[in-house]
């Protein structure tokens, strides 16, 4: 029995969808939303509609952008010898956050997952590679996740790219700053081992 009226209901199931939200929070964001002036609701789904309207994958790296090719491949100041391949748009924010890569990214989109039915035909590997073949590039850096995917994904496209004479490297892996080590696993701190350098 639904204890709502029909147009909260359907708010709150719609609100229930989204990730990480369960039946709880989408009531609080229902309720939220209904007590929102309503220029400030209409805000928001506007919003919400040109988000889903207007944006696109960018038709070089794939990531998120509005105009194609995105504003990171269009940039004259981006070194275009150096490729940073991530899984997610999410992940090329991330690494622009640290002001440290000057390169161009190429978003796969996923991680080979067996368990999940991925293979990798089913991300944008095949365009990495017509990417190499079109572009002068120097080197290859691998900035999956530290997932067994992450790991896979990363091997994959390696022993691919080896042949091509293109150097390619993966992130280093390990003690977050900030971090205790009675608190890491044994992976993260058998590859923080792994990646030591002197100083």
């Amino acid at each position: 029995m639904n204890y709502y009226a029909a147009p909260v209901a359907r708010l709150i199931e719609e609100f229930s969808k989204l990730p990480g939200i369960g039946r709880k929070s989408a009531q609080r964001l229902a309720f939220y939303v209904l007590n929102m002036r309503e220029e400030d609701a209409v805000n928001l789904s506007e919003a919400i509609v040109e988000a889903k309207q207007r944006t696109k994958y960018c038709s070089y790296c794939g990531n998120i952008t509005d105009i194609d090719p995105c504003n990171l491949c269009r940039s004259e100041q981006r070194d275009r010898s150096m490729i940073c391949v991530v899984e997610d748009p999410r992940d090329v924010v991330a690494m622009e956050r640290t002001r440290e890569f000057k390169g161009v990214y190429h978003v796969l989109h996923g991680a080979i997952s067996p368990m999940e039915g991925i293979g990798p035909e089913d991300i944008r590997i095949k365009e990495l590679l017509l990417r190499l073949q079109n572009v002068s590039v120097k080197e290859v850096i691998l900035a999956t996740n530290p997932t067994i995917e992450g790991e896979a994904t990363s091997m994959y496209i390696s022993k691919l790219i080896k042949p091509m004479g293109i150097k390619t490297t993966r992130i280093a892996h390990g003690i977050p700053v900030g971090g205790d080590l009675e608190y890491a696993d044994e992976v993260t701190l058998s590859k923080a081992l792994e990646g030591r350098r002197e100083i």
